[in-house]
């Protein structure tokens, strides 16, 4: 999962890529019916029903996911389910009691036929009162398009999580549909409606294969042996499945190469979801939930072209990584993941650090980026992590994450998670004299694990250890088992980098990794810190401190949607025409401009004049190979 996020220091204001089963209660292996259909809903919700086949038990239990892997906060699927009723072969209904959010117990369940319910959306309650569930891992119902992450539709019954699925989804004929699911069928009735069948070995394939149905524009492109499905949601029509083609095409190529021949997939399917954000019922989560062989990405459908572009590479960049892990190499906790009780591996520092280390090193390594804007990157990162608990266990972190004070630590596993990777690799590398790497040790482990062989969550570790070099042993025990901070000078003085103070380019919220923003929650505003005098492009255009963000481009900003509003703004690019609306003590002060770069005074990475031939020769295995 990769959230664009930025962390405030404010608590009211934060911005955010089991067990084995068996079926012995079933008196047959046939698959569980499932069905959904889109074109009976009603008061905004789609109608289900699953017929399991003849149970041999007298009581069974039906759970929708309370949380779904890759995400690492409650979601509670269950919550938006309505009118769950049970039927025996006679139509009659059976006693269903309630026991959660997300269960619901069956008596008489020899003679169960089937179950049926309603399910809510999440896309337009975000934001209420309700918690929902982060957007790309959410659902959407509209006329227009359906966002189908299947574990917010289709549930599992506690002793057949492993057993066969089948799944019918009857939608308007003209709707375009992509999934990477194994298709069975597609029958087209004399009414124009389209009904498709799908095939899910297990459960799990049922949560790991979204769906997107409607009015898609979709584009296919093979990169190397992988076929690309890109599907795009535009409501606006501002953008198309073939204007980001070109730049999904350039870095997946990229991807692919900085890969070699780790074991991939055959068909990688990105499905993006762009809101309007002048629409009060649009997401307003940001970024990407990934999943095996594809990804969820909502983004903001007032982006422009570049900032786009930016965007997606972002986001999707790190998700394809998740190929490597934790697809290759995951721990038993991942691979018999428990929807309703999960527990935790303590190894988010490997599935999601990495992942972005990878997902930004491969960018420099194969020539997308300059040296300079990979530099600002990772003291971005370090800067951002140094504002969370930087003492805190990473592995304790990962395992206890949905607890505080862990849970508000969470963000730091794409910041200091990354930073981990990239020490890593440096010290990988300078063992080895340049013929090892992070990605060389992940490839070992994928061939050592691989998909279906997970790793034991206490001993990875010690084994990473003995397959490479006891400093690497080391500095897992000390900085991600332990609670000392990184001293990452250490890391740049062995690559011939030094930090000088200067002037850097920041965002236009931050100063480099300083947020320029604040709240008040007595009266629900947003405003400018001291800090914007300190910010060119703001102190350029005349903002002040304490002056009130009332507008931006026309949206009205609340405590509510600053998530919304502020994670757009993160991503503004340089020659963006604006307006803002700002409250100086009653006076109403308008800045309309084109946006230009913003800078600050801060450190940035440089290579220092007296590096060795030494240190420039690992710089060089580092970013270049």
């Amino acid at each position: 999962m990769k959230k664009l996020t930025v962390l405030l220091s404010i608590t009211f204001l934060i911005f955010s890529c089991g067990t084995k089963s068996s079926i012995n209660d079933l008196a047959t292996n046939n698959p569980i019916k499932t069905a959904i259909d889109l074109t009976l809903v009603v008061d905004d919700k789609v109608p289900v029903t699953v017929d399991p086949g003849r149970f041999t038990v007298e009581t069974v239990t039906y759970r929708l996911p309370k949380v779904v892997q890759g995400t690492y906060s409650v979601s509670d699927f269950g919550s938006f389910v309505d009118d769950f009723k049970a039927y025996d072969y006679n139509g009659n209904e059976l006693t269903v009691s309630k026991l959660d959010d997300n269960s619901w117990t069956i008596s008489s369940a020899t003679n169960l036929d089937k179950i049926s319910y309603y399910v809510n959306d999440t896309y337009d309650i975000e934001g209420g009162s309700q918690p929902t569930p982060f957007s790309p891992s959410g659902t959407n119902i509209d006329n227009d398009v359906y966002v189908l992450n299947l574990h917010g539709f289709i549930g599992y019954f506690d002793s057949l999580k492993n057993g066969q699925y089948s799944l019918d989804v009857t939608a308007p004929a003209s709707f375009k549909k992509t999934s990477a699911i194994q298709e069975t069928n597609t029958l087209l009735t004399n009414d124009n409606k389209m009904i498709t069948s799908y095939f899910a070995p297990r459960y799990f394939d049922i949560t790991d294969n979204p769906m997107m149905y409607g009015n898609l524009d979709v584009e296919e492109f093979k990169v190397g042996d992988i076929t690309i499905v890109l599907s795009v949601y535009s409501p606006n029509k501002i953008h198309s499945a073939a204007s980001l083609k070109e730049t999904m095409f350039t870095m997946m190529q990229a991807q692919k190469a900085y890969l070699g021949d780790i074991d991939s997939t055959p068909r990688y399917d990105i499905y993006l979801y762009l809101a309007d954000m002048t629409n009060a019922s649009s997401p307003k989560g940001f970024g990407a939930l990934e999943h095996h062989t594809s990804t969820v990405v909502v983004l903001p459908e007032q982006s422009s072209k570049e900032e786009l572009d930016a965007s997606m590479i972002d986001v999707v960049a790190h998700e394809f990584f998740h190929i490597v892990t934790p697809l290759n190499v995951h721990s038993e906790d991942v691979h018999y993941f428990d929807y309703n009780a999960p527990t935790f591996s303590k190894h988010l520092w490997m599935y999601e650090g990495v992942t972005e280390y990878f997902a930004q090193h491969f960018q420099i390594y194969e020539g997308l980026i300059e040296e300079d804007a990979f530099y600002n990157t990772i003291l971005s990162k370090i800067n951002t992590s140094k504002q969370m608990n930087d003492s805190m266990s990473f592995t304790q972190m990962s395992e206890n994450v949905l607890e505080q004070p862990y849970a508000s630590n969470y963000y730091n596993v794409y910041m200091k998670g990354a930073l981990i990777g990239m020490c890593m690799d440096i010290l990988l590398r300078e063992e080895s004299n340049g013929n090892r790497s992070m990605l060389s040790l992940m490839k070992e482990l994928s061939l050592k694990y691989g998909k279906n062989k997970p790793f034991e969550d206490d001993n990875i570790i010690s084994e990473i250890t003995a397959m490479t070099y006891p400093s690497i042993g080391d500095f897992l025990k000390t900085h991600v088992e332990g609670e000392t901070p990184i001293d990452y000078e250490l890391f740049f003085n062995k690559v011939g980098l030094i930090l000088e103070e200067g002037l850097v380019e920041t965002t236009y919220i931050q100063n480099d990794g300083t947020l320029i923003l604040s709240g008040n929650p007595a009266d629900g505003t947003i405003f400018f810190t001291e800090l914007v005098k300190d910010n060119s492009f703001w102190n350029d255009n005349g903002a002040q401190p304490n002056d009130v963000i009332k507008e931006v481009d026309g949206t009205v900003v609340t405590l509510q949607n600053a998530n919304q509003v502020f994670t757009a703004v993160f991503g503004w690019e340089p020659g963006r025409d604006i307006e803002v609306k700002l409250d100086r003590k009653g006076e109403e002060i308008l800045i309309k401009t084109k946006t230009t770069q913003s800078y600050t005074m801060g450190k940035k990475l440089i290579v220092s004049p007296n590096a060795t031939s030494k240190q420039n020769a690992l710089r060089k295995a580092w970013l270049k190979g």
